[in-house]
C-alpha cells in the first residue's frame, strides 16, 4: 500500500507516496542514462501541442530495452529502481556477456533472480518469449504488436494482459481494458504483471507537487471569457449553454470515439466494455 504522511498542515492531509520498499538502488547506472531535455509541451515549431506542462523536477533518462532480444545462457537481476519518467519500476541486469541493461521491472522479481530471453522451459517471472512458447492463461507485458520493434503496450505500472487463445499464426489476448486483440505468435511479450501495482492509490494532495511533475495549472472553460472559451461568459455558476460540452476549439469533449487507427481494427476481436 502507497505510505501515507503525516497531516502536519492541510496541504498534507491525506498526501501518500508509492510504497518504495523494494527498491534496492538509489542512483541510476550512469552509463544508462542520458540528459532528457524538456519542451513544456511545444512541438518542432514552438506551438503549444500539449497544454499545461512546463516547469518541474530535472530527469535523467533511463535506456530501457524494450526489444530484451534473445540471448544464449541467463541474465542476473542486480538491482531494483525507480524511474522517473514511469510508473513502473525497473530492473537493473547483467548479461553473459557482463553488459548492463535496463527492463521493466514485473512484480515478484528480486534481486539475485535470472532471468532469459528466447525458447526456455521454465517460464520464470521477467523472461521474455515469443507468444507461441507461451501458456494459454499466462499474465504477460511489455507485449510486442510487431516482430522485433519492441514491447508497445501493457507496460504502466500492475498492469497485465492475458493469452487467452492461439489460432493459426495468431494469439488471442485479453487485455485489462477488457479488449481482445489478436497478436501475431512470432511476437515477444514478458512473463508477469507490472510492478508497482498501488501506483493509482497514490493521492498527489497539493498543487506543488504536480508543479514537480511538469503540470501547469488549468483553468475552467467555464471561468473564462467567451471569446477564450465556449464555455465560457455569465459568472461561471451558470450552465454551458451548450447541447454538449466542448474543447476550446469547438469539438466535441465528451462521449465521441478518438480512434482513427482503421488499419490496425482487423486486429481487434472485441472492443473493450464500458465500465
Amino acid at each position: 500500500m502507497p505510505r501515507v504522511v503525516k497531516s502536519t498542515n492541510n496541504a498534507r492531509r491525506g498526501l501518500s507516496y508509492a510504497d518504495f520498499s523494494t527498491l534496492t538502488k538509489k542512483r541510476p547506472e550512469k552509463s544508462l542514462t542520458v540528459k532528457l531535455k524538456k519542451h513544456a509541451g511545444r512541438d518542432n515549431r514552438g506551438h503549444i501541442a500539449i497544454r499545461h506542462r512546463g516547469g518541474g523536477a530535472k530527469r535523467m533518462y533511463r535506456m530501457v530495452d524494450f526489444k530484451f532480444m534473445p540471448f544464449e545462457g541467463k541474465a542476473t537481476v542486480t538491482a531494483i529502481e525507480y524511474d522517473p519518467n514511469r510508473s513502473a519500476f525497473i530492473a537493473l541486469i547483467e548479461l553473459p556477456d557482463k553488459k548492463k541493461a535496463y527492463i521493466l521491472a514485473p512484480d515478484e522479481l528480486k534481486v539475485g533472480d535470472t532471468v532469459t530471453s528466447g525458447a526456455a522451459k521454465a517460464q520464470t517471472i521477467g523472461s521474455r518469449l515469443k507468444l507461441a512458447d507461451i501458456a494459454v492463461g499466462t499474465a504477460i507485458h511489455n507485449i510486442e504488436l510487431q516482430p522485433g520493434r519492441g514491447g508497445q503496450i501493457v507496460r504502466s505500472a500492475g498492469s497485465s494482459a492475458t493469452v487467452t487463445a492461439k489460432e493459426g499464426k495468431y494469439a488471442y489476448i485479453r487485455l485489462a481494458s477488457s479488449e481482445v486483440r489478436r497478436v501475431l505468435l512470432e511476437c515477444m511479450a514478458s512473463i508477469g504483471r507490472v510492478s508497482n501495482s498501488t501506483h493509482n492509490l497514490i493521492r498527489v494532495a497539493k498543487a506543488g507537487r504536480k508543479r514537480h511533475m511538469g503540470h501547469r495549472p488549468t483553468v475552467r472553460g467555464k471561468a473564462m471569457n467567451p471569446n477564450s472559451h465556449p464555455h465560457g461568459g455569465g459568472e461561471a455558476v451558470n450552465p454551458i449553454g451548450l447541447k454538449y460540452p466542448k474543447t476550446p476549439w469547438g469539438k466535441h469533449a465528451l462521449g465521441v470515439k478518438t480512434r482513427r487507427n482503421k488499419r490496425t481494427d482487423k486486429f481487434i476481436v472485441s472492443r473493450r466494455k464500458k465500465k
